[in-house]
């Protein structure tokens, strides 16, 4: 099986088979343009005329990916809340049996 290279200024798109709401694209993909990799996501539209048509948005790769790790690295160092701490220190301080 051949390699696939992806030609700068090209793209694919593909059906979204995770889709679970309204919000989310009904298609997704890829492309490279002026050598950088971009996250391709699309939803079909009407008009007000009835023309379907097809709106984009583009993401670099490199953001996104910069973006999840700053989302992960925010949320562990979240402090626990309340409750837990406190049902921490009585689990400590408890009694183990054996």
């Amino acid at each position: 099986m051949a390699t696939y290279e992806q030609k700068d200024n090209s793209g694919a798109m593909f059906v979204n088979d995770k889709k679970e709401s309204e919000t989310h694209p009904d298609r997704k993909g890829s492309a490279l343009i002026g050598g950088v990799e971009y996250w391709v996501n699309g939803w079909i539209n009407e008009s007000k005329s009835g023309t379907k048509y097809m709106s984009l948005k583009f993401s670099p790769k490199e953001e996104v990916q910069a973006k999840g790790i700053q989302q992960a690295q925010q949320a562990l160092k979240k402090p626990q809340d309340q409750t837990n701490q406190e049902w921490l220190a009585d689990y400590d301080n408890a009694d183990i049996p054996f």
